[in-house]
Order: C-alpha cells, then sequence, then structure tokens
C-alpha cells in the first residue's frame, strides 16, 4: 500500500481522536483496531476505514459499552455502518434527552435550596435512569440467586419512604464517609489498623441505614466487598474519590466483618 494522505500515523491519530498512543497499540493488540498496514519501521498507519472503525468505538465507549462487547457489535455491524451509525444517533438522542431533563432537576433544585421555588419530591428524581438501577438489581440476582431479591424489594421500599432531606442527608454523609476513607487510603493506612476498622464502622453502621431491618452480617457484609471490586459501577464510584480505593475499602470491610461481625 502506498503510503500517502490515505493513511495516517498513530499520533495523527491519537491527536485527532483524544486517544493516547498507548490505548491506540492496547486496541491493536486486542484485536479491535488493528492499523492499515505497519511500515518496515514498525510505525502503525490508519486509514480512512479504520478511523471510522475508530469512532464506532468511540461512540460506544460514550454509551459505556464495555471492550469486549464492542468488539461483538462491531464484528456484527460491519457490512452496514449506515445502520449502525443509525443506532448509535437514536442512543446518543435518548441519552441526550435524559441529561436534558437532568440539568433541570438539578436546576429546580438549585431554585428549591435557596427558597426561591417548592419542588415536588417527586421531581427530585427526574431525569434518573431506572434502566440502571434494574440492571444493577439483576446483577445481584444473577449473583446470589432469586432468595436475595426479597432483600432488593425490602431496600428499595426502605428508600422510597425516605424523605427528600432525609435522602440528602444521606447520601451527603455516603459521600463525607467516602471521602474519610480516602484520605486513609492515600496514607496507606493498613485494613486492619483500628483507626481504619473504626471509619469501617462508620461504613457498616452507613450501609445498615438502607438494610434495615435487616443488618449486614459477616458473610453480606462480606459479599459487598466483593461486589465493590468485581462490580463496573460500584469500582468507578469509589475509584473515583481516589484509585485504588475500591479493592483497599474491600479488604477493609473484609477485615472488619471476620473480626467484628457475627
Amino acid at each position: 500500500m502506498e503510503r500517502n494522505a490515505r493513511t495516517y500515523t498513530v499520533k495523527q491519530v491519537a491527536s485527532w481522536s483524544g486517544v493516547s498512543i498507548r490505548t491506540l497499540h492496547f486496541y491493536d493488540e486486542i484485536g479491535l483496531l488493528r492499523p492499515a498496514e505497519i511500515g518496515a519501521n514498525g510505525y502503525r498507519y490508519y486509514g480512512r476505514d479504520e478511523l471510522l472503525r475508530l469512532q464506532q468505538i468511540l461512540l460506544y465507549r460514550e454509551l459505556d459499552v464495555k471492550l469486549t462487547e464492542i468488539a461483538r457489535l462491531l464484528d456484527a455491524s460491519s457490512t452496514d455502518r449506515v445502520a449502525a451509525l443509525q443506532a448509535h444517533r437514536l442512543a446518543v438522542e435518548q441519552r441526550g434527552a435524559r441529561l436534558a431533563t437532568l440539568l433541570r432537576t438539578i436546576d429546580s433544585t438549585i431554585a428549591d435550596l435557596r427558597g426561591e421555588t417548592v419542588m415536588d419530591e417527586r421531581g427530585f428524581f427526574d431525569g434518573f435512569d431506572p434502566a440502571t438501577q434494574a440492571r444493577l438489581e439483576q446483577d445481584l440476582v444473577d449473583r446470589f440467586g432469586e432468595q436475595i431479591r426479597p432483600h432488593i424489594e425490602e431496600s428499595r421500599a426502605k428508600r422510597q419512604s425516605w424523605s427528600r432531606d432525609e435522602q440528602l442527608a444521606i447520601k451527603n454523609e455516603g459521600d463525607a464517609l467516602t471521602r474519610d476513607l480516602a484520605v486513609l487510603a492515600r496514607e496507606g493506612a493498613m485494613p486492619d489498623e483500628p483507626r481504619v476498622l473504626a471509619a469501617v464502622r462508620r461504613h457498616h453502621d452507613w450501609v445498615a441505614q438502607s438494610w434495615a431491618p435487616r443488618m449486614p452480617t459477616r458473610i453480606s457484609y462480606s459479599e459487598l466487598a466483593k461486589l465493590y471490586v468485581e462490580h463496573e459501577q460500584f469500582r468507578a464510584h469509589y475509584d473515583g474519590f481516589t484509585p485504588g480505593l475500591a479493592d483497599w475499602l474491600a479488604a477493609a470491610m473484609k477485615s472488619f466483618a471476620e473480626r467484628e461481625l457475627a
């Protein structure tokens, strides 16, 4: 293949797409995005087809699709890119509508907190994705079996019984607690240190608020720790406070469960 304006270096593609060179190399290694050719100097070169495939990869990533699933979807839609893009457009349009609703919810909440208007409590959750909660609940059923479903229903009913102020207070408490745990993790505190066990007890008590009347036991609290590291959304939430927090917290929770819970 003659190298001309129709092919581009990995550095150019990285600059245009915002994807790092290292990530492009990784995509090549796992077979997700192969370069059009590799020169005698070992450099990767990409053509129009590869740029279009990268665009689709990034669109799927925007929709939180896992890389393994992206590969399957791309292979399935490789013969009809227009249809694939139309599907992307619909998904992005739906997400845009939901985000617009979330913006209105945020603005209305700010106005309510400032005393400028009174917001209906049900409107406090306009725009939040019920499908995300449904997927999480199904993940729990898949992991623990149908016997977990009554616990999920009880927890949902408990949360729905909270007033808006109670919901805000519990969320703020959880965020403050997680920030404190993140400080301990960054300091290199060991999971079995007394100060860590004290902080984890606060976490245990915070979790218990939504599990009531059941209390987290040694087994269930340890399983929750496993969920924090194995479930993508939980890991992203905690690692968003500080990298590695999900693993550190899981170890601390398991230590606490072994020492403190029946």
